[in-house]
């Protein structure tokens, strides 16, 4: 079967049983506690800015530096991007955590309950280990019951916080493959030199999904309220041969699956040497450096990727698995995505 542009998957309705559920969910989190209790990195965006924003950073052990908000009541909670968020830089498209497209009666919206936006009230100011020029400011006029207001950005990416982290240093966003944005994408937190994913090391692993096992990554690196912390997530390479030429602005120096092919093929990223865990060879993992500067993992030379339409988050309906291996043998505008055996 051919499919020239992969299918992302998108269900209302899935998206409204997602988003009714964490509600529900939020009444015996801890991040709904703390909230009664005091500021908590958890709390939603409730009223537009008063004043500026500051962004910050703070060293974590798993992810190096990384950008946190500078002051006020949410002082030292991280901050996030989320990579199909570069679809609305690359075709003018809705922001994918908006809530134009989660818009649901009674249930929490994307950008201001699940992944509060951070906004400002004039220019964001750069605290220490910022660099100022980087900070910028994107209109959002999709946030519910708010104004035009203004979110603040980091090289271009709109910067989030996140509603499972309770106070200063929590990080359970980080690495989050995430399928109810629209479309599907990954929440990194950001390293300030140049505001790209800060993913930590990467580890490959085996999983067995049916009578196959292949070679997958681990997501989803601080999900434990959820009980859905360090998942793996199938990998996929293009096949040799295959890559059917410049389409969309597909090629680029850093192999045939950039741009628009990384919102259906995000690249498996690592901040340095990816580890192997058990099953798996770690001679054969590398890295590649891409056109942004961020380190790709390679498995014997060739690029990882991940397929958007397998992320999913149990136990809810419809984005809830059980684990799928949905992008073996895609044929796209970019080649042919196959997953990795154990013994190749």
């Amino acid at each position: 079967m051919t499919t020239l542009l992969p299918r992302l998957r998108r269900r209302p309705l899935a998206a409204a049983l997602i988003l009714g559920l964490v509600a529900l969910a939020l009444q015996f989190s801890s991040a709904a506690s703390a909230r009664s209790a005091s500021p908590s990195c958890a709390d939603p965006v409730t009223a537009a800015p008063t004043g500026p924003a500051t962004v910050s950073t703070a060293s974590t052990t798993a992810f190096g530096k990384v950008l946190v908000v500078g002051s006020g009541a949410y002082a030292g909670c991280s901050l996030y991007l989320l990579t199909s968020d570069q679809l609305h830089t690359l075709t003018g498209a809705h922001y994918a955590c908006s809530n134009t497209l989660n818009a649901v009666p009674g249930s929490p919206a994307c950008d201001t309950i699940l992944w509060p936006a951070l906004l400002t009230d004039g220019a964001p100011i750069a605290g220490s280990g910022v660099n100022p020029k980087l900070l910028g400011t994107v209109t959002r006029t999709d946030l519910p019951g708010l104004p035009p207001v203004q979110q603040v950005t980091y090289a271009g990416q709109p910067l989030y916080r996140f509603i499972f982290d309770d106070i200063p240093g929590d990080t359970q966003g980080a690495n989050l493959f995430d399928p109810v944005t629209s479309p599907t994408g990954i929440w990194y937190l950001v390293e300030p030199n140049r505001g790209n994913p800060a993913p930590g090391t990467a580890t490959l692993q085996l999983e067995t999904v049916g009578p196959k096992t292949v070679l997958a990554a681990t997501m989803n690196a601080g999900l434990t309220d959820l009980n859905f912390a360090n998942q793996p997530f199938p990998v996929y390479t293009l096949r040799p041969g295959h890559s059917p030429g410049a389409v969309l602005g597909a090629l680029g120096p850093g192999g045939p699956c950039q741009a628009l092919c990384n919102q259906y093929w995000p690249p498996v990223l690592t901040s340095g040497r990816p580890t192997a865990g058990t099953g798996v060879d770690q001679h054969a993992l590398g890295t590649m450096m891409r056109p942004d500067g961020t380190q790709q993992v390679t498995y014997r030379g060739r690029p990882l990727y991940l397929f958007a339409d397998d992320a999913y988050l149990p136990p809810f309906p419809f984005i809830g698995g059980p684990a799928a291996i949905n992008g073996a043998g895609a044929d796209t505008l970019w080649g042919v995505f196959d997953t990795i055996p154990p013994s190749s």
